[in-house]
């Protein structure tokens, strides 16, 4: 088994680092959904109806946290029938969690503080988003066109990864103002995380990962 190297493992480790509180903290929530204690906060309305915010929670932390291993040039390389094989995880998780995430979009109701007009068309629009690129992704790869696959996927990653970034604004937020953003405040923190990710993913797209357009074929589909 070809092993991964270090400065691989490094990339990992960040990435699951800056992943651990929105995966960690919503793993820990679904106890509390089928009747158990509490370990976190309670979430009232995904006490009402846990399916959505489950089903969440379990398709955003696999496409996170599974979503960063494909992006291994070590693993698309020696190890193609892997990649593949996660890959069809990783999409299906990333469908989950665009289109649960949408579900509770619709369906919940949230306070005027937790989510406004902005913050609920943005999510409406990233879920459908998100889905498509997926989708598109897809599609790419089954056509060889590996470099609309994983630029589709990059910008689909980065939109799964929402919850990371905000996360980190709202930290930088509480501690610069001393109370959690809500209302408008909290929109806009909410939106300008999506925002940066997706600068970033535009970024790495065009420089260094631009001689994926160059790519046409690869070993085999998704």
């Amino acid at each position: 088994m070809h092993l991964i190297p270090r400065r691989e493992r490094a990339f990992l480790g960040l990435i699951f680092l800056y992943s651990f509180i929105p995966a960690v903290v919503g793993l820990l929530r679904i106890p509390e959904l089928f009747g158990g204690p509490a370990l976190v906060p309670p979430n009232p309305r995904a006490v009402i109806d846990p399916v959505p915010v489950t089903l969440h929670i379990l398709g955003s932390s696999v496409f996170c946290l599974a979503g960063a291993v494909q992006f291994l040039p070590s693993l698309r390389h020696h190890s193609p029938a892997r990649h593949r094989t996660l890959g069809r995880v990783v999409a299906t998780a990333g469908c989950m969690s665009a289109l649960t995430g949408l579900w509770m979009t619709l369906s919940y109701s949230f306070p005027a503080a937790l989510q406004g007009p902005l913050l609920c068309a943005t999510r409406v629009v990233l879920g459908l988003v998100m889905t498509a690129l997926i989708a598109w992704a897809v599609v790419a790869v089954r056509s060889r066109n590996v470099a609309a696959h994983r630029a589709a996927m990059l910008r689909a990653y980065a939109i799964g990864q929402g919850a990371s970034t905000q996360t980190v604004l709202f930290l930088i937020a509480i501690i610069a103002f001393g109370h959690e953003p809500l209302g408008l405040a909290r929109d806009l923190v909410m939106v300008a995380g999506w925002g940066l990710n997706a600068g970033i993913a535009e970024i790495l797209i065009r420089r260094p990962f631009g001689r994926w357009r160059g790519q046409a074929t690869m070993s085999g589909p998704p």
